[in-house]
């Protein structure tokens, strides 16, 4: 056994004590799959220094594993062939608080002689923040998270039917009202302990604009910790919603027709400590670096989107004039920009801030961060420049304004959006051809499988796939 692996087993044996004496069980071990699916294989705690010793096994297949479970195949991945180790981060081990007698850990792939599996997407995501900080950049990322809550219909279980008609709302409130909080005071209540107790920093919790809608924002930090809150916290809404007799939906798409649920990512960028937010006399407060990285996030954008947005669904979301940034333009405060750059309070020093407000919780959340990071180094290494800032909506400015200043619609479906990131050079250096491959073999696979569908039917089936 080498030094690495018999430390690991000894802080697992640790770790595995302390939480069978607080009563911890079974722990979930979980990856996200290129559907932005959370997938997991649970061990008894007792079976933790083993998985962190030698892995759990589990097949690469669910690497082309679509939304609705079912199997594609690209040039490198599909059929029952092969397997994977699954290690666990001992770092994020977490009890959890909404599944008493469960603890949670997110895991690295490697394959079975102990190489890093090239499709493993959080593994990308840490390849492109080192990648980030050899550059002397540091990232901080943080995602909001939204979702629809339904009461389960009477005489049936939270999860027991997906027809719309049965959606039945908790709360009747007005978009952003009080009143919202109040009628689920409690459940709101519990999901901001639940979070709290498992060390996850929330910075605001509220009612969004949809019937039943909410949203929860979390602090950033390093991007590998973004994506990893953003499944600890989706899976603890979950939970939690579940204890209440509710049902929660992350679907891009609840309602066909209504406005959808995003998941829009924060980030932040900074040198030797220092945020390239705040820059004294530069134009918008933005360093050169952070400049050019801004500007290779917004030319990547329509190639981001078949990461970002990842399904048939997503496109049912993406529409003018619902702050959800269809246009491929930026803008200083602009909701309905596409990129938008949040100037902060002027006397907070990391207040500045960006956000890419086109994706949503399909999708995976590691393959996220990782990409946009690739696409903002590119956009340095290219001494990428930003267009001038747009204000106002685009969707109201009419087809020869919106030409006359540049402004384009991003990728109105899937297909348009994967033909754009199959396209990508940067992207697909970043990726590295196994898991750029896999990405767009599931992208080619859902786009494919709702060919003939309405949005009323995506919207259907795909309302609790997330």
């Amino acid at each position: 056994m080498g030094t690495r692996a018999a430390e690991q087993r000894e802080e697992a044996r640790r770790l595995a004590a302390r939480m069978e004496a607080e009563g911890v069980r079974n722990v979930a071990l979980t990856w996200v799959d290129n559907a932005g699916i959370t997938r997991v294989k649970a061990v008894p705690v007792q079976r933790l220094a083993d998985a962190a010793e030698r892995g759990v096994g589990m097949s690469p297949v669910f690497d082309v594993f679509t939304s609705g479970d079912a199997i594609t195949e690209s040039e490198h991945l599909g059929g029952p062939d092969g397997d994977l180790r699954l290690f666990p981060d001992l770092d994020r081990l977490t009890p959890l608080a909404a599944q008493p007698g469960w603890a949670w850990a997110p895991v690295d792939r490697y394959d079975q002689l102990g190489r890093p599996h090239p499709a493993c997407q959080r593994q990308f995501a840490r390849r492109m923040t080192e990648r980030a900080a050899a550059a002397g950049l540091e990232l901080r990322m943080g995602f909001e998270t939204e979702w629809v809550v339904t009461r389960a219909p009477a005489g049936h279980t939270a999860a027991a039917t997906d027809a719309y008609e049965a959606l039945d709302y908790p709360c009747a409130g007005p978009a952003y009202g009080m009143t919202r909080v109040v009628e689920l005071s409690d459940y709101l209540r519990d999901v901001s302990e639940a979070l709290s107790v498992q060390d996850i920093d929330v910075l605001q919790v509220h009612p969004e604009y949809a019937p039943g809608q909410f949203e929860i924002t979390t602090a950033p930090g390093d991007p590998v910790r973004a994506a990893d809150d953003a499944v600890l916290v989706r899976e603890t809404v979950r939970a939690v919603s579940a204890r209440h007799g509710l049902r929660a939906s992350f679907a891009p798409s609840v309602v066909a027709g209504q406005v959808g649920n995003g998941c829009h990512l924060h980030l932040s960028l900074y040198r030797d400590g220092v945020s390239l937010h705040r820059t004294p006399d530069a134009d918008w407060g933005l360093a050169p670096d952070a400049v050019a990285f801004l500007g290779g996030i917004l030319g990547a954008l329509p190639a981001l989107l078949a990461i970002g947005c990842p399904s048939p669904a997503s496109y049912l979301r993406l529409q003018p004039s619902h702050w959800a940034g269809v246009y491929q333009c930026w803008g200083v405060e602009n909701r309905e920009a596409a990129l938008r750059l949040i100037t902060g309070a002027p006397d907070d020093p990391d207040g500045g801030h960006a956000e890419v407000k086109t994706f949503d919780a399909a999708a995976n959340p590691y393959l996220a961060v990782g990409a946009v990071i690739a696409a903002g180094l590119h956009g340095i290494e290219s001494a990428t420049r930003l267009p001038a800032p747009q204000t106002g909506d685009p969707g109201t400015f009419g087809v020869r304004e919106r030409a006359r200043r540049g402004i384009v619609r991003l990728p109105a479906t899937l297909t348009e959006a994967a033909d754009r990131l199959e396209k990508s050079a940067p992207l697909y250096e970043a990726l590295g051809e196994v898991l750029h491959s896999a990405v767009l073999a599931v992208r080619r696979a859902e786009e494919a499988h709702f060919a003939e569908n309405d949005a009323e039917e995506i919207a259907a089936a795909t309302r609790w796939r997330w």
